[in-house]
């Protein structure tokens, strides 16, 4: 606990500094009141999260070399290494995966708080204000997890494994990455205490310009997010282009990893345009500028415009990587190649390349030049087809296969039937006319839901019960397992296909009232979102309760060709006693004269590199 004690510490003292420096030149030079709530906050944190970092071990096992100074070593062993800077890849993929789970517990209380406010017509336990405020917080956190969760814990964790790495290829800067997160999610609980933000997760101006000081919070936290998804891309860039073990040639990479490349390619790209936007709410708010204010020429369309040039290719930076882990899955439970794999790797590159150029389907109704409403509708619909693409690859691959139904199988192939849904209901989104009656209703939500919910985080769970042997050492219990699926997987169909029709009627989301005409809909919405929520209680418990004392798995419980089924589970922290050789590919299932994925400690054999 001393790091976490010495990072607050450091924290709050750099937080005084800047804040007190700026006060102090308020009221010495400007003849103003030493405190701001806006300005004061903008200017502390900076130096804040410079003490956190440098608190929590940046100083003492990294900084200090830049000085030619002596490191401290690094724990390797024991609870403690996850409370401090660490730069075993393994670690950090832990540290990710179980934050990112709190916080998506967290998340889905606060929105069944706003479901209960939805059951009936009028205000009966929030205000509107608060009604708001827990709207825009669930947006926010369930967005970030989306974006970490896979790639910042199941990639870090598992992407080296299965190049045959040793590590990231930049260790320390992957331990920032991660502790940079944690002040994300206090400065959010911080703006909660202050009263919240009520312009939602996309924070549209001009009222993220004029609401209250929690706006400014949220800003700075989605600066520091921005950082980490930044960060992180490049090092998985880096790892994967340059850390690849002898003989893993680009046409034998797993599948994961390319969905791992590809989400932290538009991670690197994008991501600016979210800080770009929220820099310029920022400065309207605290500098007095005028980007947003349309008296003095500013536009609220600019920010719209640069919010979702990241905002959308962003969707793909969450369910790219889930994708990627269903085709893992369904591999290897079908028993069977991975079908069209060139053609997946392709349409993973192609949703890169269109991911950014379809941003301003969002905006149709937004009041944007009407002559962009052809080619946006077009480019929109033309990056249905990578998907459609992906989504056969899997069908392809379950085709004739001996499938393995166990738990990890069930979640995935979930996802081949919920994002069915999703990618059918975003047609008519894609589609101007019929977008201009559907927008901002609750068929919006609906459809959203099914491509993130279904599409990711029914990937998310498919993802912790395959590799949670691999991480924990232990086995998970199989009928909690199952249990967990089936009341998850009916219980959303409860929620959400219920959506499309009061969307449809014409039921505005992100409002915290409507007509008493949608009373009968919102309440069955709201009991299968309590029913659904009971999934969790079974996944929490079978996690906690598998992790401390389920049965001790073997090195490869689901026997699997990938390069991290060859180590123990867990793998120790060298990752492998031998450098591996790939000499196969790693979904050669039922191939004649198929040779081994990998062999450990071999020189290489001709044509091995081929």
């Amino acid at each position: 606990m001393r790091p976490l004690i010495n990072a607050l510490v450091l924290g709050i003292a750099g937080f005084a500094f800047g804040a007190g420096a700026t006060g102090l030149f308020r009221v010495a030079v400007l003849g103003r009141e030493w405190w701001s709530t806006d300005l004061s906050w903008s200017m502390g944190y900076p130096f804040a999260l410079i003490g956190w970092v440098m608190g929590i071990g940046g100083w003492k096992y990294w900084g200090r070399g830049w000085f030619g100074l002596p490191v401290a070593p690094y724990e390797t062993t024991g609870w403690r290494r996850y409370l401090d800077w660490n730069i075993d890849h393994k670690v950090i993929g832990i540290q990710y995966i179980v934050t990112f789970v709190v916080i998506f517990l967290l998340s889905g209380l606060t929105v069944l708080l706003v479901r209960l406010e939805l059951m009936r017509a009028g205000m009966q336990i929030l205000t509107e204000d608060q009604y708001n405020a827990a709207m825009s917080f669930h947006g926010i956190t369930m967005v970030a997890v989306a974006v970490a969760i896979l790639l910042g814990g199941f990639g870090n964790y598992v992407v080296p494994l299965m190049l045959g790495a040793r590590d990231m290829a930049f260790p320390n800067l992957n331990s920032l990455s991660y502790w940079l997160t944690p002040p994300v999610a206090v400065l959010l609980l911080i703006a909660v205490a202050m009263g919240g933000w009520d312009s939602g997760w996309t924070a549209y101006p001009p009222l993220s310009v004029v609401n209250k000081s929690g706006q400014t919070l949220f800003n700075l936290a989605v600066f520091t997010f921005g950082l980490v998804s930044i960060l992180g891309g490049i090092n998985f860039i880096v790892t994967i282009a340059y850390e690849r073990a002898a003989g893993l040639t680009w046409g034998r990479l797993p599948i994961f990893v390319w969905g791992a490349l590809s989400a932290s390619l538009i991670s690197f790209f994008f991501t600016q345009g979210f800080a770009a936007a929220l820099l310029m709410v920022l400065f309207d708010r605290v500098l007095d500028t005028s980007f947003f204010d349309f008296k003095n020429e500013g536009s609220a369309l600019l920010y719209e415009h640069v919010f979702w040039f990241y905002s959308h290719p962003a969707v793909y930076v969450m369910v790219l990587p889930g994708f990627a882990i269903i085709l893992e899955i369904l591999a290897h439970f079908s028993r069977k190649p991975l079908f069209a794999y060139r053609w997946v790797v392709g349409a993973f590159l192609g949703i890169v390349a269109l991911s950014g150029v379809v941003w301003a389907h969002h905006m149709f109704t937004s009041g944007m030049a009407d002559y962009l409403h052809a080619p946006f509708l077009v480019l929109t619909e033309m990056i249905s087809i990578p998907t459609g693409i992906i989504f056969l690859a899997g069908l392809g691959t379950i085709w004739a296969g001996k499938l393995w139904l166990r738990t990890p199988m069930l979640f995935a192939l979930s996802v081949l039937f919920n994002f069915t849904i999703g990618g059918i209901t975003g047609i008519f989104l894609a589609d101007v006319p019929t977008d201009l009656h559907l927008h901002d209703t609750y068929f919006v939500v609906a459809h959203f839901h099914y491509t993130i919910v279904g599409g990711e985080i029914f990937a998310l769970m498919a993802a912790v019960y395959y590799w949670f042997p691999k991480i924990t050492g232990r086995m998970y219990n199989e009928t909690l397992g199952k249990l967990h699926f089936w009341i998850m997987f009916i219980g959303f169909q409860l929620v959400f296909i219920p959506m499309f029709e009061v969307g449809v009627q014409g039921m505005n989301r992100r409002v915290a009232d409507y007509p008493a005409e949608y009373n009968g809909l919102n309440t069955w919405i709201t009991l299968a979102a309590l029913f659904l929520g009971s999934s969790f209680v079974f996944f929490a418990w079978n996690m906690a309760m598998s992790w401390v004392r389920g049965p001790i798995a073997e090195a490869n419980p689901w026997h699997a060709r990938t390069l991290e089924w060859q180590t123990s589970s867990p793998p120790p922290i060298h990752n492998f006693d031998e450098d591996p050789v790939i000499t196969g590919n790693p979904y050669d299932y039922g191939q004649p004269r198929a040779a081994a994925h990998a062999r450990l400690g071999a020189a290489p054999a001709a044509g091995d590199s081929a």
